[in-house]
């Protein structure tokens, strides 16, 4: 049995165990598409799942399942392009970055497999199954690089000791030839904790959007160049920023918020969260869009993101330029302070 196959069964049940806290109905149709999916009639399970999302496109749980199933048939490109799109529109959920690692991994990808688990880890510090992932795609690149040093300097002792001791590793992890890959994708959605409040733990969370305004755009999704110098992470977190504000969705957009954020008039947080809920839920449509960014890594915890900002809405059309203020805390890039202006 392969890698993916053996660690998709595991997760069956987990899926299972998510969907009953749906609505009735819709809790047992993804039940349906579930028990086909573990009896291993792919296609029927397919056909129901895409008649599913025909009536609820943005479905995160339905989204999910069709990954899966696509992965069972070996379609992996298409499983590839089906979690893509869910970090895309939900960026505050950790498992789409994690099967996406799991599936680069899987053709040896491992760079982008590790981007991926970090991603992964910046929406959820406390997701235990990325963290393994992520060790296992340190040690397949660390394999590389010393694979490689050896190939320009061949009596590199140091170098064959720590190869030897890296394939041992691997040897007793039991990873697949030829894949290393990290040892387990995951079904259930779990959305980030605001700042405010502890991380969520149970399996009746869901997308804290339910679904994405039909009326946003997603300009904001649109792929930026990577900064120079590093800082990849924190651009992704100003892209998932404003894409949680081109959807409206309140809750995620201020769990980007550090606890000691700077309000911008001194105000109390709680006037400021207020105030911004009223802002983003008031119009029909809101797209905003980040454009020629630059990030400034200060240190391994502190950076600062200048970029152009677009910001349309209903009866709004504004480009202004915007400076955020960034910290790690607890693995996950927040914004400390934000400004117009460079």
């Amino acid at each position: 049995m392969n890698f993916i196959a053996r660690s998709h069964a595991r997760l069956a049940v987990l899926l299972f165990a998510l969907v009953i806290s749906a609505s009735p109905v819709r809790a047992d149709e993804l039940q349906d598409i579930d028990r086909l999916l573990k009896q291993g009639q792919h296609a029927q399970a397919l056909e129901r799942v895409n008649q599913y999302l025909s009536q609820k496109p943005k479905d995160a749980k339905g989204r999910f399942i069709k990954g899966l199933i696509l992965v069972e048939q070996n379609k992996v490109a298409e499983a590839i392009e089906v979690f893509t799109a869910l970090s895309r529109d939900y960026p505050q959920l950790p498992e789409p970055y994690n099967n996406l690692a799991v599936l680069y991994a899987a053709q040896g990808q491992y760079e982008k497999a590790r981007q991926q688990l970090e991603m992964s880890i910046r929406t959820h510090p406390s997701y235990a199954t990325a963290y393994e992932n992520l060790g296992d795609v340190y040690t397949k690149l660390a394999s590389q690089a010393y694979d490689k040093a050896l190939q320009f300097d061949s009596s590199n002792s140091a170098a064959k000791n720590k190869l030897s001791l890296i394939r041992d590793l691997i040897s007793s992890n039991r990873l697949p030839p030829g894949s290393s890959a990290p040892s387990g994708t995951s079904t259930e959605p779990t959305p980030p904790p605001a700042a405010t409040t502890p991380p969520a733990k149970s399996a009746e969370n869901k997308p804290a959007s339910g679904q994405a305004k039909s009326g946003a755009k997603k300009s904001a999704e649109r792929p930026a160049p990577a900064p120079e110098g590093g800082g990849g992470e924190v651009l992704q977190t100003v892209l998932a920023w404003a894409g949680a504000w081109s959807k409206q969705n309140v809750e995620t957009y201020l769990a980007f918020y550090a606890q000691d954020f700077k309000t911008p008039k001194g105000e109390g947080r709680s006037e400021w969260e207020t105030a911004r809920r009223q802002r983003i839920s008031s119009p029909k449509k809101i797209e905003v869009a980040v454009e020629s960014p630059k990030v400034t890594l200060k240190d391994q915890n502190n950076a600062v993101v200048s970029f152009r900002q677009t910001y349309r809405s209903d009866n709004l059309n504004i480009k202004s330029s915007k400076t955020l203020v960034m910290v790690r805390s607890e693995g996950r890039w927040l914004i400390q302070q934000e400004r117009a202006g460079g």
